[in-house]
């Protein structure tokens, strides 16, 4: 029971979710003394969730090894553990997200032929949301995570997108072919020899994110958790600069309540509660990372995300997307055999 606003704004995003879905069910795990009395105030929420007490608490300030090692009890394990065992199809956390991955990937595992989970979210352009990963969950990877990260991409853009075949680009320094460093160079050629995407795009550079270039924008954890807190970064440091200057005369107070409606449209395409719920792709079960500091549309958003995997068997999805690229990358072995091995 994780986030800034925990439990306050887990339980009434929660009661927001029962009164437009009847088919939602819900495991509550939390400190009793400060859960209980929020469940109280919504009956309907109650009818349909079972609250299971927990004791520990993994705060902001848990090292992962920490909490891999202690906290048996705490409501972020215990909640991991009811997806391994089937009794819950998915998970939900705000807290800890360093904690929160290293439990997911210990007791969940990695799908078959899955090497690293990734973090992923969705991220605005001029043309609406696109997703991007590895939002930080890994710094150094080889080709196989880049094409691995890309596979995974595509299956959720085409669940959170609603598309059909989404594009995917791959981040780099330039867009032109010999950019990059060699596991870029050596993925690109995995990609285009395998055509195990059917609408590779190629290398995009950082302005591409905002464009809209591609659906899926690709990365390692490194370049992609830089660009996204750059992206959160200039957002909030346009927004500064724009009630500067709003407050700087009579005259541009007056012009603001004029833009009010254009204002409102920004803010609206900006909001980052629409934004919320990042997954741990790649791993035997849905786990679903919530911002610690979201509101309630935001954790609403976030469970949201999480039921609209579980329904469309993501998983599955992905399974069958690297299975087939498992097969054409044998069929195609031995044209980069020795360049994957230098890159890795």
């Amino acid at each position: 029971m994780g986030g800034d606003q925990a439990p306050y704004v887990i339980i009434e995003g929660l009661a927001r979710i029962v009164e437009d879905f009847k088919d939602i069910t819900f495991q509550i795990y939390g400190s009793d003394a400060e859960v209980l009395p929020l469940l109280k105030n919504h009956q309907k929420l109650q009818s349909v969730s079972t609250f299971i007490p927990t004791t520990e608490i993994i705060s902001a300030d848990t090292k992962p090894s920490a909490a891999v090692r202690g906290f048996k009890d705490s409501s972020m394990r215990q909640a991991i553990m009811a997806v391994r065992e089937k009794r819950a199809d998915g998970v939900i956390s705000a807290g800890n997200t360093g904690a929160y991955m290293a439990l997911a990937k210990i007791i969940l595992g990695t799908l078959e032929g899955i090497d690293r989970p990734a973090i992923t979210g969705l991220v605005p352009s001029i043309v609406g949301p696109k997703v991007m990963l590895d939002l930080g969950a890994n710094v150094d990877v080889n080709p196989q995570n880049i094409i691995e990260f890309s596979l995974m991409g595509v299956a959720f853009a085409k669940i959170v997108l609603q598309l059909k075949n989404p594009s995917v680009g791959l981040l780099n320094i330039g867009s032109e072919e010999l950019k990059g460093n060699a596991v870029l160079q050596v993925a690109q050629q995995m990609l285009r020899s395998t055509k195990c995407l059917e609408n590779y795009y190629g290398f995009i550079e950082g302005d591409d994110i905002s464009k809209g270039t591609v659906d899926v924008i690709v990365a390692d954890g490194f370049m992609g958790n830089i660009s996204l807190k750059t992206m959160e970064g200039t957002a909030r440091l346009m927004s500064h600069f724009l009630r500067q200057a709003i407050e700087q005369s009579l005259l541009s107070k007056v012009g603001a309540l004029l833009a009010r409606p254009a204002l409102k449209f920004v803010k609206n395409k900006l909001d980052p509660s629409k934004y919320n719920g990042a997954p741990f792709l790649g791993l035997k079960g849905i786990a679903v990372k919530s911002h610690g500091g979201t509101d309630i549309a935001g954790f609403y958003n976030a469970v949201m995300v999480t039921a609209d995997m579980i329904r469309q068997n993501i998983n599955q999805n992905i399974s069958n997307m690297i299975l087939e690229f498992s097969h054409k990358l044998k069929e195609d072995e031995s044209s980069f055999h020795l360049s994957v091995k230098g890159a890795s």
